[in-house]
């Protein structure tokens, strides 16, 4: 998604002077689905609620357009980790009660529980690759080179509360984020063309986690052995 272009007369902000609530259709929808660089609808919303959105519904480009987005609307870099970081956080409250019901579910149905009890296992051997297995520092690693919600999986496994685990699970996107943000705001000023921006930085966003788990898991030797600690859930 590739936000509009500022003229003279003062651009988007003068077409738009009021923050408005988006107004997408579903032609807009999927155009922005299927074309990440396709121009910013002149619905969406004005100022830095556009930008908090676009992070929230991460639909054309997702965060490089974001961050094209807010850089175009005048918006300081503080700002958008600002931004990204409350979305992460009404992320936690919209994703935690579906987690916590997948886990009642595992409790009462067989296949559900012996399925939680796999993906326990998976994600203590994948942590063991970042250092102590379940510890905070390779949870954040966990959660920078995978998302947030797994992020979030991954400590309720280990054995943190709501506020605790969603703390370690944004850390970790937030720094993913910081990366991209700054890689953006690079190649932005590089290059000059948004659209081969956002390409590049989505070719980025697919690459850069394989590659980071790749060398975390060479930089810290073998996993760890799989009897460490996991909790109960």
């Amino acid at each position: 998604m590739i936000p509009a272009r500022v003229g003279a007369a003062g651009g988007e902000r003068a077409r738009r002077p009021h923050v408005t609530v988006a107004a997408v259709t579903i032609d807009q929808l999927n155009q922005l689905l299927l074309d990440p660089t396709a121009p910013i609808p002149s619905t969406w919303p004005a100022g830095a609620w556009g930008v908090l959105l676009l992070f929230l519904v991460p639909v054309g480009g997702g965060i490089p357009a974001g961050v094209l987005m807010a850089s175009g609307r005048g918006i300081p870099w503080p700002m958008m980790m600002a931004l990204y970081c409350v979305s992460d956080v009404i992320l936690a409250c919209v994703f935690e009660p579906i987690l916590r019901l997948m886990i009642l579910a595992g409790r009462a149905v067989p296949l559900l529980r012996r399925l939680v009890a796999l993906v326990r296992r998976w994600v203590h051997h994948t942590t063991g690759r970042y250092g102590t297995a379940g510890g905070p520092l390779a949870l954040v690693l966990f959660s920078f080179v995978a998302d947030p919600m797994t992020g979030r999986g991954a400590t309720v496994f280990a054995g943190h509360g709501f506020i605790p685990g969603w703390a370690i699970a944004i850390a970790g996107d937030m720094l993913y984020f910081a990366l991209l943000m700054a890689s953006t705001l690079w190649l932005n000023e590089l290059l000059g063309d948004q659209r081969v921006v956002v390409w590049a930085m989505l070719f980025v966003m697919f690459v850069l986690p394989s590659l980071l788990r790749r060398a975390l898991g060479t930089a810290t030797g073998p996993a760890a052995s799989d009897g460490g600690p996991t909790a109960a859930v």
